[in-house]
């Protein structure tokens, strides 16, 4: 599976960490984001982050900043996102078989980086429900 990955500088140590673990899994990495901890706008790596999953380049994304807030409502701008800000294993379980959300976002400052990466495992094993829930993520995105 190809997973794409942006953040700014708050995100960096954790994007590198979850980078090899995602890899250790099989999984292939486009890494949108910034390598370094120098002040970035966290903008610049989300939109090409979230361009990848909704062409399609990627099936899922991972965004990383600070309280996770801003890269979640940059992704969010996109019609074919569905990001979603997790800071413990309920919530990523819910929003990948409630919500289909197709981009986990991660509040580094807020969450260990052993946290961040069993986020990042549930996010990628636990399927969509469908049912009464596709109904409603199909009311998701704006059609006006």
């Amino acid at each position: 599976m190809t997973i794409a990955i942006g953040n700014d500088h708050a995100g960096t140590e954790y994007k590198f960490e979850i980078i090899k673990h995602l890899e250790k899994s099989g999984h292939s990495v486009l890494n949108f984001g910034t390598d370094s901890n120098h002040s970035s706008d966290y903008p610049d790596s989300i939109h090409p982050t979230a361009k990848a999953v909704e062409s399609g380049k990627a099936t899922f994304g991972i965004i990383l900043c600070g309280s996770g807030n801003g890269a979640q409502m940059t992704a969010n701008k996109h019609q074919g996102i569905r990001a979603a800000l997790c800071w413990n294993n309920e919530l990523v379980s819910l929003t990948r078989q409630h919500n289909n959300a197709n981009i986990l976002t991660i509040p580094a400052r807020f969450v260990s980086l052993q946290q961040a990466l069993g986020f990042v495992d549930v996010f990628l094993n636990t399927s969509f429900e469908g049912g009464r829930h596709k109904r409603r993520v199909n009311k998701i995105s704006c059609t006006d």
